[in-house]
């Protein structure tokens, strides 16, 4: 079942600088998430994005187009 927060671009990627994992969502917010698993990083993001669109759609914010 296809799911809002499928649309939106999903990026982890290793930091040097920061010596870990950081999963992003470019366009959708600002930060995301961070930690030593590649694997954890990418649950998270998608945790939290499956928040930020679903919460968008109940407070009724429109979002940027995916």
């Amino acid at each position: 079942m296809k799911k809002r927060s499928d649309a939106y671009l999903k990026v982890v990627e290793w930091s040097e600088e920061d010596q870990c994992y950081i999963g992003t969502s470019p366009g959708l917010m600002l930060g995301g998430v961070h930690g030593a698993s590649e694997k954890k990083v990418y649950e998270a993001l998608c945790q939290l994005i499956d928040e930020w669109v679903n919460q968008s759609h109940v407070d009724q914010i429109p979002l940027p187009a995916a």
